[in-house]
């Protein structure tokens, strides 16, 4: 299968750059190929924008980057209409939004109207400027980051625009055997920002992209599996512990999500595995704990596992 190829491909020559993040770094390519976007979320120092960095590279993708800062305004984002002296006319100057591999870096740190700014362009793929609609390119991906320890001076995500994000994933500490090569690599001359000299072997660009997600499609869902997925996204809404479930775009990120990572495995079909593999990353930014249940150490992936616990898996 192309997609297999393809994904195997882009791991292998990932690894010249990154060395320890292949969970979150799988999650990237997963994202990617079904089309939605990602929220990392992990300290500084932990490759998070070499991750987007080099897959941008690895398909020869245009990458763009904006630090969102608190006085970041909408327009930095979109861009805006300028008066030219010379011909007398206005003309619009273009935003980093428009690329197609866009790094959101401490996308919390933007107030709440910067940060809408993003939600068309990451549902619609389109913005609106002074009533103009332009679309963006294809592919358009968004990789936002965010740090989960430091809060002053941020602006914490509304659900609507969580929900936007097909994963959140998390990016902890390296091992230290990780960590110990990227010390000797470094001590080699590796710079991070150096990518662009690394021999990254790029075959894959924005048509075999599409020619993946077309195989994508084909991976067949059996009704059992529709069926766990509903149940659990009902699930997690009937939840004690939960003030908010999983709406019905986290069942259908769930369920495209799912097809993508059996594809890259060379599977035909869609297994239960498949689906408990991603209802972390899909469901850990849309559900809500109550209170009390904080206070008592439950987790957001806490309770993910409680709720698959409880939902019978189709045989």
């Amino acid at each position: 299968m192309l997609v297999q190829q393809v994904t195997e491909h882009i791991r292998r020559e990932s690894k010249k750059v990154l060395v320890a993040q292949d969970d979150p770094f799988t999650h990237l390519l997963i994202a990617l190929l079904t089309g939605g976007h990602v929220l990392l979320e992990g300290v500084p120092g932990t490759a998070k924008t070499l991750m987007a960095k080099t897959l941008a590279r690895l398909l020869q993708a245009e990458f763009r980057r904006i630090q969102f800062t608190p006085d970041l305004m909408p327009s930095d984002v979109l861009g805006t209409t300028i008066y030219e002296l010379a011909s007398g006319q206005f003309r619009l100057r273009r935003g980093p939004i428009f690329t197609q591999v866009l790094l959101a870096d401490e996308i919390n740190r933007a107030p709440a109207k910067t940060q809408s700014a993003l939600l068309e362009a990451m549902e619609e793929h389109q913005v609106t400027i002074e009533g103009e609609r332009l679309e963006l390119g294809d592919p358009f991906f968004v990789v936002a980051t965010q740090n989960p320890v430091e809060y002053e001076g941020t602006y914490p995500l509304p659900e609507a625009q969580l929900d936007r994000f097909l994963f959140k994933v998390i990016v902890d500490y390296p091992p230290a055997e990780a960590e110990i090569e990227v010390l000797r690599r470094y001590d080699q001359g590796f710079r991070a920002q150096d990518v662009a000299d690394v021999k990254l072997q790029a075959d894959v660009n924005p048509d075999v992209l599409r020619r993946c997600r077309d195989e994508i499609r084909q991976v067949q869902v059996e009704p059992g599996i529709l069926r766990y997925i509903t149940d659990i996204a009902n699930a997690s809404r009937q939840m004690a512990e939960l003030i908010l479930g999983g709406s019905p775009r986290a069942s259908i990120n769930l369920l495209l999500g799912a097809k993508s990572w059996a594809a890259m495995q060379g599977h035909e079909f869609v297994v239960p595995d498949d689906v408990k593999f991603l209802a972390k990353p899909v469901y850990r930014h849309r559900i809500i704990l109550r209170p009390e249940a904080e206070i008592e150490g439950l987790s957001a992936d806490g309770a993910v596992d409680r709720i698959l616990a409880r939902v019978d898996v189709p045989r």
